[in-house]
C-alpha cells in the first residue's frame, strides 16, 4: 500500500515511510493511494463478528502485503482484548456505541494501542530511537501515554493545554514516567497542534530525532478506528434499518475514519459531525465555506478546536467535491446548557450516565432523526463520564464510580514541563534531552 500527501499527490511512500513520518514534508497530510474494498462475503457474514475478527480483515485488506497472516493476528489480538459494545437506548432506533473499555477509558486506545504494536513491530528494523509527538486536548494524550507506556525504543512527548483537561485525564497524561513525558502549554489545543506540526517540519529537531505522531495526523491512527464502525453493525440485528451514525467532533480524525469504512463498502445512510459551539466544520457543511476560528473553551473540552486538521482528509475522501461531502454529512452544534440538559435527560430517561462528548453525539442524532426516520441511529461514546469529574458529577448531582484503572491515578504525583505557547519554547527545551 502506498500513501500520497494531500499536498503532493503525485509523490508516493511506503506504509511504514508513513506510519513513522507521519508528516509530509510539504506540511500535508497522508491518505492511501487507493482504498481497499471490504469482500462481500465478508458484509454479508457480518453479524456477530468479533472486533479482533473484523480488524484482521481489514488489516489485511491494508497490510497483507508486508505482514504475514501470523503478524496480524498477533497485533490485533494484542491490541483489542476489549470490545466496543452496542448499547440499546430504543429499540432498533436509538444505540449508544461504547468505545471506552480501554484502559484509557476512550476511544482513542483503540487508535493507539493498534499503532504501538504495529510501531514495535518494525522497530527492529530501525537504527534509532523513535520520538513521538503528540499534542492532546485530552483523550489523545491518555491513550497514547498508557499504549506506548514502556515500549521498548520508542520516547513520547505530549503537549496539552494548560487548564483545558480534566483532572484524570491530567493524571493520565503526567504521572506514568519513564518513556512518557508531558508537556503543559500556557496557551489552547490548536496552539499545542501548531507547535506539534512545527516540529515536524523543523530540519533540527529532524536531525536531532526520528519524529513521528500518534495523534489522528498519523493515517494509522486513522485507519484502526474504522474498525468499530463495523463492529457497530455486527451488533445489530441482521434485518436493521439504514444506519447513521453520530460522531462527537473535535479534530475530526474519528468521522473520518467512519467516511473511511464507508468508502471501503461499508453501508452508512449518513454521518453526523456533533460540534460544541467549535462549529467550524457545520458551518461548513452548511455554508460551503471553510472559516477557522480561534478555539472556544466548552463543557466538552476534548471538542475545543477551531481549525480541525482532518478537515482536509475529509475533503480528500469525497474528492474535494463539497456537494458530495455535505450530502453525507451533517453537522450540528450545540451550546453548554444544550449539553447539560441533554445529560440529565439521558440519566432520567434511558438511565444512561454520559459525558458531555457523548450528550452533544446524541444531540446531534437526535437532531438528524427530527428528519429523518426511517433509519436506525448509533452515537459513538467516546468517553467514559468519570474521566470528566468533578464536573458529571455536579451537572447529575450524583458521584459517578470512576474504574479502578482510573482511580489509581488520582494519588500519583503529577511530573510536567509547563511552556509557554510558542514552538520555539518547545524546540528548546526538546533539544535539551537530546
Amino acid at each position: 500500500m502506498k500513501f500520497y500527501s494531500t499536498n503532493s499527490p503525485n509523490q508516493l511512500v511506503s506504509s511504514q515511510e508513513a506510519l513513522f513520518q507521519s508528516l509530509p514534508a510539504d506540511g500535508g497530510l497522508y491518505m492511501p493511494e487507493s482504498i481497499p474494498v471490504l469482500p462481500t462475503s465478508f458484509l454479508s457474514d457480518l453479524s456477530g463478528r468479533s472486533l479482533p475478527e473484523i480488524a484482521s480483515v481489514l488489516t489485511s485488506l491494508w497490510l497483507g502485503d508486508e505482514l504475514t497472516a501470523s503478524d496480524i493476528d498477533t497485533l490485533v489480538t494484542r491490541a483489542f482484548p476489549f470490545d466496543t459494545p452496542l448499547v440499546e437506548l430504543e429499540a432498533d432506533r436509538l444505540y449508544a456505541l461504547e468505545l471506552f473499555h480501554g484502559p484509557s477509558l476512550a476511544f482513542k486506545d483503540i487508535g493507539a494501542r493498534f499503532m504501538a504494536g504495529l510501531m514495535s513491530h518494525y522497530a527492529d528494523r530501525l537504527s534509532r530511537e523513535i520520538h513521538i509527538l503528540v499534542a492532546t486536548s485530552g483523550d489523545t494524550g491518555g491513550a497514547v501515554a498508557m499504549g506506548f507506556h514502556n515500549v521498548s525504543g520508542v520516547r513520547v512527548s505530549i503537549l496539552y493545554p494548560k487548564g483545558r483537561v480534566s483532572l484524570l485525564q491530567e493524571k493520565q497524561l503526567t504521572t506514568l514516567g519513564g518513556n512518557i513525558q508531558a508537556y503543559e502549554v500556557d496557551g489552547s489545543f490548536d496552539d499545542c497542534q501548531t507547535i506539534v506540526k512545527r516540529a515536524f517540519l523543523d530540519p533540527e529537531l529532524s536531525q536531532a530525532y526520528s519524529l513521528s505522531s500518534a495523534n489522528s495526523i498519523n493515517i494509522f491512527r486513522l485507519i484502526p478506528q474504522s474498525f468499530y464502525y463495523l463492529r457497530a453493525i455486527a451488533q445489530l440485528a441482521k434485518n436493521h434499518l439504514p444506519v447513521a451514525f453520530s460522531v462527537p467532533s473535535g479534530n475530526f480524525g474519528n468521522l473520518s475514519a467512519g467516511v473511511l469504512a464507508w468508502r471501503m463498502g461499508m453501508p452508512a445512510q449518513a454521518f453526523i459531525a456533533s460540534t460544541n459551539v467549535n462549529k467550524v466544520v457545520p458551518s461548513y457543511l452548511q455554508t460551503g465555506q471553510y472559516v477557522p476560528m480561534a478555539s472556544l473553551a466548552t463543557l466538552s473540552n476534548a471538542m475545543d478546536v477551531g481549525n480541525p486538521s482532518n478537515f482536509v482528509r475529509l475533503q480528500h475522501l469525497f474528492s474535494n467535491n463539497t456537494s458530495a461531502l455535505s450530502s453525507q454529512v451533517k453537522g450540528y452544534f450545540f451550546t453548554d446548557d444544550e449539553t447539560v440538559s441533554e445529560m440529565l435527560l439521558l440519566r432520567d430517561r434511558y438511565n444512561y450516565l454520559a459525558c458531555p462528548h457523548t450528550a452533544v453525539g446524541l444531540l446531534g442524532l437526535q437532531s438528524y432523526q427530527q428528519n429523518s426516520v426511517d433509519n436506525c441511529g448509533i452515537a459513538l461514546v467516546t468517553a467514559h463520564p468519570a474521566k470528566f469529574s468533578p464536573a458529571v458529577d455536579e451537572i447529575l448531582g450524583q458521584t459517578v464510580e470512576v474504574p479502578d484503572r482510573l482511580a489509581i491515578l488520582s494519588e500519583r504525583q503529577k511530573q510536567v514541563t509547563t511552556i509557554p505557547a510558542t514552538f520555539e519554547a518547545f524546540k528548546e527545551v526538546l533539544l535539551q534531552v537530546v
